[in-house]
Parts: C-alpha cells; structure tokens; sequence
C-alpha cells in the first residue's frame, strides 16, 4: 500500500505546485512546445507506470479492426476454397462393402467426441465474442463468454486425453514430408496410395495444433478470464489467442470437411469404430493392422 499511496503523493504535490507556479505567472515557461506542467506530468507518469501506454492505440486498432476482418477471412476464404476443390476434384469414395478393420475403441471415440463437441461450441462462442456487435451485444456476448468458458473446460480436459492416447501414432516421420508435397493426394481423381500410417501428415497437424495450441489457448484465456497480470502480459495473452484462435478454426474447417466431404464414409469410422480395408490401402498404407 505504501508502495502506491507514496508516488501518488508525490505527483500530486508536483502537480499542485506546478499549478500555482502558473498560475501566480512564475517560472511556468515552456519546454519545447508543451508546457512545463504537461511535460513534468509526462515524466513522471513515464516513471510510475512505464511506457506501455504508447501501445494502447495500436493494440485497440489490432483487436478493434485486424482481428475481426483476419476472422472473417477465415470463416469465407477456407470454406470456399474447399467447395472449390469439391466440385472440381469431388471426394474420394471407396467400397464399404469389404472387409472392415477396427481402428478406434470405444474409449478413444468417446474421448475424440467429447474434444469435437466442446471445439464446436468454442469455435461457435468465439465468433459470437468477435462478432457480438452484430448481433446486439450485450447478453449475446455475455451468453457467448460464459459458454465458452465452460466448453474450454471440457475441451481442455478432453484434448489432454488425446495427447495421452494418440502421441505415439502422432509422431512426425520422414513420409509425411512427401505427403505433404502431393497434399495427401487430394488435388488428383486418381486414387493412389500415398505415404501415411494410421495418420497421416495433415491429421498430425491438426492434432499438434489441437492439444499443444489448446494448452496454450488455455493459458491465455485463463490470464483474459481473471486479469492475474499486468497489461502487457494481457494484452499479449489477447493477440496470442487471437492469432492462434484463427489458425485452429482454419484447421477446424479443414478437418470437418475432410471427414464428411472429401471422404465419403469418413465420419461413420469415429461413430462405429471400423474403416474399410479399401480405404486404408490408399489413404494409410503403411498402417500396419
């Protein structure tokens, strides 16, 4: 407490005796351009609270005007480009009749379920966040926080599951290098075997960025929700969330679409547990099952 009551005292006192200065018509001369009273102020708020405040425009700026258009870039742009890709190259069907090979346990599907269902929902009530305005603020942006707060929870919980399950799969190799040349052979309507084990190159990005990026996701919402820090470290928790926020919805979009557009049948191996061998020969040879 002495700590704040003493320099407050002390800019106060500067303050009124500079002020008397002038007003009595004394040494009140200008340094510079500015007056010597608004210029000792500067100086000795510089001294007390440092020189964060320079940023504070350009920080409303970024959160005011970059974030919600790079959001909004997002949420068009990526759809687009895939509904592109869906009608010039089409998705990639195979014979579910065959033999069918068991791939997810009932564990792992619950678990990856539960991760899908609260990143929906936080996907969903961060937009709701961004775009509150448009929507009336107010209760919508309440609503959208409190939700998203409780879906983080459970997602958060859900994804270090997944980390525990899925890291040894998860594990870069040397092929997935040349998956990601040929971008998993998604740009050809040729059906050819490409090189990826039970997950391939883009599945692994996405998990990365999932459980890794979540717990820093999580961190950063943790300093947003409870204001523990200074405003630097806030207003950095607040870009770092943004930004990366960004690159998980774009990859989110991505993932939904390779499991119920680009694959016919994709879906149905995350709810029944099994994909068909035929399947497997192309888009995972090198699973070994």
């Amino acid at each position: 407490m002495k700590k704040i009551i003493l320099p407050g005292c002390i800019l106060f006192l500067a303050m009124a005796g500079l002020a008397f200065a002038q007003s009595s018509g004394q040494s009140a001369t200008a340094v510079g351009p500015e007056p010597l009273l608004t210029a000792t102020y500067q100086q000795l708020n510089s001294t007390f609270t440092g020189e964060w405040q320079q940023y504070g425009q350009l920080f409303t700026n970024l959160q005011q005007f970059l974030i919600p258009r790079l959001f909004l870039l997002v949420i068009t742009i990526v759809p687009v480009i895939f509904f592109l890709h869906y009608v010039a190259i089409g998705p990639m069907i195979f014979d579910h009749s065959g033999k069918q090979v068991y791939c997810y346990t009932l564990f792992v599907r619950i678990v990856h379920w539960c991760a899908a269902l609260s990143f929906t929902l936080l996907v969903s009530t961060g937009l709701l966040i961004i775009f509150s305005s448009l929507f009336g603020g107010g209760i919508v942006g309440i609503m959208a926080r409190n939700v998203h707060l409780l879906a983080a929870v459970a997602f958060a919980g859900s994804a270090l599951l997944m980390f525990l399950v899925w890291i040894k799969d998860m594990l870069p190799a040397l092929y997935d290098l040349k998956w990601m040349v040929i971008m998993g052979g998604y740009l050809s309507k040729e059906k050819k075997p490409v090189p990826a084990g039970k997950f391939n190159a883009g599945q692994k990005m996405w998990f990365w960025l999932a459980t890794l990026g979540g717990g820093v996701m999580a961190v950063t919402g943790y300093f947003l929700y409870s204001f523990p820090s200074n405003i630097d470290t806030l207003r950095l928790s607040a870009i770092v969330h943004s930004f990366l926020g960004a690159a998980m919805v774009a990859m989110f979009i991505t993932h939904v679409y390779m499991s119920m557009a680009a694959i016919k049948g994709a879906l149905g191996s995350m709810i029944s547990g099994y994909k068909a061998e035929a399947e497997l020969k192309i888009l995972h040879p090198r699973f070994k099952y």
